[in-house]
């Protein structure tokens, strides 16, 4: 049996992903948790052998996470499920010690499948994340610019480019504006890039949103 323990700040989610979860009969869910601070709690008192983990947390994101656990040891093996795309985080999440990225608008029994696979100790790579991993190695590096920025950094561009305002985006991610702002700032800096348009337009053609 493959106890899971599942971290994501929407009830219904959670829900849902349990609900499927449950239905194999070699999966039980042992325990919940909405936030970074009652992941914590709950992996002090609760064993498990996968976490299945949202990367948009409130506070602490899901890479912070990731960040956290491997400096600990923990040999508790990561499923991100996420609502971003995998060209935006799969393989910053691979590389902070997930071992499979899963879309939540995919197939609900990828999720079954994923978690069977990282239980085994194997990593779950979807053919797209497998094709970026080949497109990483051979791409130009101006194209990977923002593989410079940090997790926070290029969380910022991602929703400033999908159209959110810095109280809105400050307000996701459970910062204040002037923190968002500091972000948004670093990445522009690092991006060489003057005002937002050029963000946006630098988010599309690198793919991290849709045009």
């Amino acid at each position: 049996m493959t106890d899971v323990i599942l971290c994501d700040d929407h009830a219904l989610i959670r829900r849902g992903i349990r609900d499927t979860l449950c239905d194999a009969v070699d999966i039980r869910v042992v325990g919940e948790a909405g936030d970074y601070g009652e992941l914590r709690t709950l992996m002090r008192s609760t064993r498990c052998d996968v976490l299945v983990l949202d990367i948009n947390l409130p506070g602490r994101s899901g890479l912070d996470v990731l960040h956290a656990l491997k400096e600990e040891g923990s040999t508790v093996k990561v499923l991100v499920v996420s609502m971003y795309p995998e060209d935006q985080y799969a393989i910053r999440a691979l590389k902070a010690g997930a071992f499979g990225y899963v879309n939540k608008g995919g197939d609900p029994q990828l999720i079954v499948q994923a978690v069977r696979t990282v239980a085994q100790g194997r990593k779950y790579v979807t053919p797209e994340i497998a094709q970026m991993l080949v497109e990483s190695l051979t791409a130009p590096v101006h194209e990977n610019a923002h593989q410079t920025l940090s997790d926070r950094e290029l969380q910022t561009v991602v929703l400033l480019a999908s159209g959110k305002l810095l109280a809105d985006i400050a307000l996701e991610l459970n910062l204040s504006p002037k923190t968002v702002s500091v972000y948004r700032a670093r990445a522009m800096e690092k991006l060489a890039l003057k005002n937002n348009s050029e963000l946006i337009a630098y988010a599309v053609r690198a793919g991290l949103v849709g045009d």
